[in-house]
């Protein structure tokens, strides 16, 4: 058969088509639309702002997690394991002043000294009150020195080491009285001495000494004489009284039970060993404010 024969084309129906150039970056085959790269632009666009926003939410998401994280080391690291105490705040405390504690030498180093337990010449234990006139004081290491008899082998073999003693007149003159303070070791020997001085002084088998303190005053010497003494710590305090004049003393007399109370409690211990015990645990006398209390025959007897 014959082959066809070509048919015209319309003209209203040709279209004509004009060569684009060529992108450097688009590879063959490939063909630009306007519509196209406008949309992608957009969607590009829209991922540029959504990894702005996700890296944005992402550091705020650490900066929260590294908070928690450093709260939970600060927690570990101010919570003390289990099994061990939590500790406790501390808490400024007020310094108490210097002290010792007067229940043994080995707390109460410090050697009694005679300006120590007598600083002047006259001592005013009340006010209102006439002062006691210091005649003599004297600060010894023999203990013996200060009793006879049974009384000072007992003080030596109970470990006293000091005496401080002082004679004094009383107020109305008509009295007068050696008071003192012996040394020793600690509360339980002095507590023993105390025990044993009345048995002794019932017995006869020792005495105070009394200690002149000039020609006018034999009487505390020799006089019979009313005793009192007292445990304080490793301290006993004692005073013995006698008449000026050198009679015998009643059992009863008001006087001279308000001298020992005036010397024992109110100066050697209210002020002298409360003095030295400031600061310290020893606050009250070992066996309360009263004192024992016995007479004792002179030494012409």
């Amino acid at each position: 058969p014959a082959p066809p024969v070509p048919q015209p084309v319309p003209a209203a129906t040709a279209r004509t088509t004009v060569p684009v150039p060529a992108s450097p970056n688009a590879r063959t085959g490939d063909v630009l639309d306007p519509q196209r790269t406008r949309h992608t632009d957009r969607r590009r666009g829209g991922r540029v702002w959504q990894t702005l926003i996700g890296g944005a939410a992402v550091l705020l998401l650490l900066s929260l997690t590294g908070l928690a994280v450093a709260a939970l080391l600060d927690e570990r690291a101010t919570t003390p394991p289990a099994g061990q105490p939590t500790p406790q705040p501390t808490v400024a405390e007020s310094v108490a002043p210097s002290g010792s504690d007067l229940d043994s030498r080995d707390t109460d180093q410090a050697a009694l000294t005679a300006k120590e337990v007598f600083p002047a010449k006259s001592l005013t234990v009340t006010d209102g009150k006439g002062a006691y006139r210091v005649l003599k004081t004297q600060a010894s290491a023999d203990c013996a020195s200060a009793a006879t008899g049974e009384i000072a082998d007992l003080l030596v073999r109970l470990g006293c080491n000091q005496v401080v003693r002082g004679t004094l007149r009383s107020p109305d003159g008509d009295h007068l009285l050696t008071a003192g303070l012996f040394n020793l070791t600690d509360v339980a020997s002095a507590q023993r001495v105390r025990d044993r001085i009345r048995p002794l002084l019932d017995d006869r088998q020792g005495r105070f000494r009394g200690m002149k303190a000039g020609d006018d005053t034999e009487a505390v010497e020799k006089a019979a004489a009313r005793v009192g003494w007292q445990v304080r710590g490793h301290y006993v305090a004692y005073c013995l009284v006698t008449r000026a004049d050198g009679e015998r003393i009643p059992t009863d007399d008001a006087t001279a039970r308000e001298i020992m109370y005036d010397l024992i409690e109110l100066h050697l211990n209210r002020g002298v060993l409360d003095r030295r015990a400031a600061g310290g645990t020893a606050g009250q006398p070992t066996d309360g404010p009263t004192e024992d209390s016995a007479g004792q025959r002179g030494s012409d007897d």
